[in-house]
């Protein structure tokens, strides 16, 4: 089969589309062809050696595959062959992946492999934000950094499902309209931020600040919380690991909580297996809907990944393995 490997931590034009040998199901996994392989901004941290682990090398990035159960492993009765599933895993650039199959989900009926893709990290990182970590509640108004990416859609429009009035945030007119259209009740730049979020909530600031860019934008929001706010620490696409000023949450009262989504899968199975129904619910309501980007041949992975990492991306991207 065909995969996209890393066998140095290194810039990505050092990725290998390369011929390797299928990997077979242990007891308890099931072997998956990949229709479609979800490409989100770690995996480019990632490769390089730039990301919170450093897997053993050689191996494939990519963790999140839609396909086909093509083989089950022993004792493995909760699938059968043919099953289309969607699954967080490892080595998902790769037209054949194994993972555990208690952590594949069925897919509805007819559902898009790149949608599917979409509802793991992307969806399932801002549901995980939004609901476990911010208690987002009805009423109150949420800040989305980041609002025309993957996840910054997908927190637009679940924090609205949620009853939230959302104020999205992006950095050029196109990605402004983007956000507009996911639901976003106010869109507005970074310039000014403070400023502008203090204006459109009469003074009080944001209950909930979804963050995934860092720097200056989760500087600004640290001076525009509302008392008993949440600001949610998700990611740094802007390059800069922001210093917190701790007295600003003793004196405004506010909460500043970190969301890694990998951890919360792993430490709360059950929950993540009621988010994953939620939000399967959701999609087949036709209340969330996943921006898909564009569909690009497997091979062409380190120039997908450039593009994501130097911000150039709307929405989600998908890899298609054979195309």
């Amino acid at each position: 089969m065909h995969a996209v490997v890393c066998r140095e931590f290194a810039g990505l034009d050092k990725l290998d589309y390369a011929v390797v040998d299928a990997p077979q199901p242990k007891a308890g996994e099931v072997q998956i062809r990949v229709e479609a392989a979800g490409v989100n901004y770690p995996d480019g941290l990632l490769v390089q050696g730039l990301y919170q682990v450093k897997p053993p090398l050689p191996f494939s990035p990519g963790s999140e595959v839609a396909g086909t159960v093509e083989a089950l492993g022993e004792g493995v009765t909760s699938l059968k062959l043919g099953d289309r599933v969607v699954t967080a895993c490892s080595g998902g650039y790769a037209e054949v992946v194994v993972a555990e199959a208690d952590r594949c989900f069925a897919l509805p009926e007819g559902m898009d492999a790149a949608d599917a893709c979409a509802m793991i990290v992307a969806y399932g990182t801002s549901h995980h934000a939004l609901k476990q970590r911010a208690n987002l509640q009805a009423g109150e108004t949420l800040v989305v950094y980041g609002a025309a990416g993957a996840t910054g859609i997908a927190a637009v429009q679940i924090g609205k499902i949620m009853g939230a009035r959302v104020i999205a945030v992006a950095s050029s007119d196109e990605k402004k309209q983007i956000a507009k259209d996911a639901g976003a009740d106010e869109v507005i730049g970074y310039d000014n931020l403070k400023e502008e979020v203090k204006a459109l909530t009469g003074g009080k600031g944001a209950d909930v600040v979804y963050d995934v860019v860092g720097g200056d934008a989760f500087n600004a929001a640290t001076r525009f919380m509302a008392r008993n706010g949440r600001l949610l620490v998700i990611g740094f696409a802007g390059g800069e690991i922001p210093k917190f000023p701790v007295n600003l949450a003793l004196v405004k009262e506010y909460a500043v909580v970190g969301v890694f989504w990998g951890n919360f899968t792993r430490a709360q199975p059950e929950d993540y297996a009621e988010n994953m129904r939620e939000l399967f619910a959701w999609y087949q309501a036709g209340s969330v809907k996943p921006l898909i980007e564009g569909r690009y041949p497997l091979s062409t992975a380190a120039d997908v990944l450039t593009r994501v990492l130097g911000r150039g991306a709307v929405g989600k991207i998908a890899l298609i393995p054979g195309s």
